[in-house]
């Protein structure tokens, strides 16, 4: 960032109006910028079908337009009075009912018209508008997110019908610039999707690791395995992977003195499902808060094991902790340690992917350490822990590659939608 960009930053922020800029009802923008509602830069799309057996039906998410089977679990489409709005492709769409006063944008790029509820706003740019730039700044500025707060007129939910979004005023800049921001944000979102898709490539590759490296039912060694290894692996019980079981139990929350302290608190929310190398903890107990519950000092390189309601997900902890009462711990572990979590993680998943149309609530502590899981020897437990381990670390580091892209989209389009940074 440049300093007289800096300069600039700092200027807006104490209401000062830089050379060059004007002050407007959308705040300081640049002098050839403008002012002008939504009615003017879009055209409303209001065409009707119930033509489901050729034209899918999707719903508006926040994630973009997803199948209505997939958003709904698997609920069919049916035919209706007034039947399905069509968003034909490129045309936008939204959801105009929100729980958080948060509307988010989509334009259709399926490649296909789709249908959505009637309910939904269906609309394109104008002539004088980018509708890329226009929907940038919709789903992506806070003075939006404030209009569409101020749309709140009591009740739970937040609405924002299509003639109150026509009068939101925004700042545009002339149509050739509109189209170079369009255009510089839609390269940072492609870099950010092939990022996302490398990410998940890397986990379907974990997944395909984790079936074939680990004996199937009824197997007594693994379709793939390292070189130099030919030995059965043992069925062991998970009672006898560990020297010692740990629970879990929780202070009293009204005592706040005991939730200021230097002591990792797990909760079931905090593990991440197939993120198993350690928990980011949001709280830390004393050891007074500590003594005061049934829980205790967890060692490090302990397996945390959910076992209500979250059952199946787990973590290697590698430093010492505490739990509420919704874990069970192998501490003291007699086998390698990422082969342990690893293998535990995996005979679990199968066993949940075993049930059919039921969810596990949960699983007692003899439940849980009665179950087998196939060993090998403990050379071949360390170069599969260690293959995963590795593996784990470059999808977190591409995860975190991802986290700093998106960070950097974000101050770009405050730069660029806001007419502090021209181009």
């Amino acid at each position: 960032m440049t300093p007289e960009v800096k300069k600039r930053i700092e200027q807006i922020r104490q209401g000062i109006v830089p050379e060059g800029y004007k002050k407007t009802e959308s705040g300081i923008i640049p002098n050839e910028w403008r002012v002008g509602q939504v009615s003017k830069c879009i055209e409303e799309y209001k065409f009707f079908s119930n033509d489901i057996s050729h034209i899918p039906v999707y719903s508006s998410s926040r994630k973009g337009l997803v199948p209505q089977s997939d958003y709904y679990n698997q609920r069919e489409a049916v035919e209706t009075n007034l039947g399905y709005k069509v968003v034909p492709q490129g045309y936008v769409t939204y959801r105009h009912m929100s729980d958080d006063d948060v509307f988010h944008f989509n334009i259709n790029k399926t490649g296909e018209n789709v249908l959505v509820s009637s309910e939904y706003p269906v609309f394109t740019s104008s002539d004088n508008c980018d509708l890329s730039f226009l929907i940038s700044v919709l789903n992506n500025t806070a003075r939006f997110r404030y209009f569409c707060k101020m749309q709140k007129l009591g009740g739970t939910r937040t609405r924002l019908y299509l003639d109150n979004l026509k009068r939101y005023a925004l700042a545009l800049p002339p149509f050739d610039e509109q189209k170079k921001i369009a255009e510089i944000l839609a390269t940072q979102d492609k870099a950010i999707e092939l990022q996302g898709r490398k990410i998940e490539e890397l986990k379907r590759f974990k997944k395909g690791c984790l079936e074939k490296m680990f004996p199937r039912k009824g197997q007594k060694v693994p379709e793939k395995r390292f070189p130099g290894f030919t030995d059965d692996w043992e069925q062991r019980k998970l009672s006898d992977l560990a020297e010692k079981t740990y629970g879990g139990g929780t202070p009293t929350t009204s005592n706040e003195a005991y939730w200021n302290g230097d002591i990792p608190w797990i909760q079931s929310s905090d593990v991440v499902d197939g993120k198993l190398l350690g928990v980011e903890p949001r709280k830390w107990i004393t050891q007074g808060g500590l003594n005061n519950s049934a829980a205790q000092l967890i060692p490090e390189n302990s397996i945390a094991i959910i076992t209500r309601v979250g059952v199946g997900k787990l973590a290697f902890m590698p430093y010492s902790y505490a739990t509420s009462q919704d874990f069970l711990s192998l501490s003291k572990l007699n086998v390698e340690p990422f082969f342990a979590v690893y293998a535990c993680y995996k005979k679990l998943q199968s066993e949940l992917n075993e049930v059919q149309g039921t969810s596990i609530k949960g699983i007692t502590k003899d439940e849980l350490l009665a179950k087998s899981i196939m060993v090998p020897r403990y050379a071949e437990q360390q170069q599969i822990g260690a293959f995963f381990k590795q593996l784990d670390k470059l999808i977190t580091l591409h995860q975190r590659k991802l986290e700093e892209m998106k960070r950097q989209k974000k101050a770009l389009m405050q730069l660029l939608l806001t007419g502090i940074v021209r181009i």
